[in-house]
């Protein structure tokens, strides 16, 4: 029982120390598990209760990998942008490209007008030619 209380989270306060707890219960649930020659020995020993630890080992193992598992779901999951983030950058950048247009068309309406003060002063000058001839 002391085992299985290792594995239950001690809600970390971070979510890298969330991490390594998980971290830490799988290590401590996969250790017993590892020496090949002793599971080969227990899987062969007629002792209920060698079995019965090793199935515990692995169950303590598979819920700290679980665990571990929702963890980074998480993590995935706080990545990825909300709805209202997305619409807000695109409101964003279409803002910006509408600020560029709207400078670009009064660049161009600001060219227009000098070409029509032109056209003014050229007429201006016929007219006054015309009038003399």
């Amino acid at each position: 029982m002391a085992e299985r209380a290792e594995v239950q989270p001690q809600s970390p306060q971070s979510p890298t120390e969330d991490m390594i707890a998980c971290v830490g219960a799988l290590e401590a649930a996969l250790l017993p598990c590892l020496p090949a020659r002793e599971l080969q020995a227990i899987d062969r020993s007629p002792h209920p209760s060698h079995q019965i630890d090793v199935e515990r080992h692995a169950r303590d193992f598979m819920e700290a990998a679980k665990k571990l598992q929702l963890f980074f779901i998480g993590l995935q999951r706080e990545d990825q942008p909300s709805r209202a983030e997305i619409l807000g950058k695109e409101i964003a950048a279409m803002e910006e490209e509408l600020k560029a247009k709207n400078e670009i068309i009064n660049k161009q309406q600001r060219l227009i007008q000098g070409w029509q003060e032109e056209l003014k002063d050229q007429l201006e000058k016929h007219n006054t030619e015309l009038e003399r001839v």
